[in-house]
């Protein structure tokens, strides 16, 4: 093995630095819900807060800093009665993926705990 492909001591920090600042912007338990939970499709506040078991002021927040964050994006419909739809963007879309990757670790891995 050469030292070449053994990465610096600089690179291991940068790296998980990379993977802190990343959990810090998805990490929090209700982001993480309400990210995965509009997987699925669009969905209007109160559908998101039944799926969810959020409150709503809870709610609000979150779906607040996900479309700050630039994960979520949301529409108005003035038609009466007013409706307020929230969805992923693409970036939001983009962690699907990663989604479906710590569930199959979960079933691989959470499943043999219980064991």
């Amino acid at each position: 093995m050469s030292l070449e492909s053994t990465p610096s001591p600089e690179e291991k920090n940068e790296s998980a630095c990379d993977v802190v600042e990343s959990l810090e912007q998805i990490g929090s338990q209700w982001r993480l819900i309400v990210l995965n939970d509009l997987q699925e499709d669009e969905k209007r506040f109160n559908e998101l807060k039944r799926s969810t078991g959020a409150n709503s002021r809870t709610l609000s927040r979150v779906l607040d800093d996900l479309t700050d964050l630039g994960f979520v994006t949301r529409r108005l419909e003035e038609d009466a009665p007013v409706a307020t739809y929230y969805s992923l963007t693409e970036k939001g879309r983009s962690l699907c993926p990663v989604f479906d990757e710590i569930e199959d670790w979960a079933e691989d891995w959470l499943g043999e705990a219980e064991s």
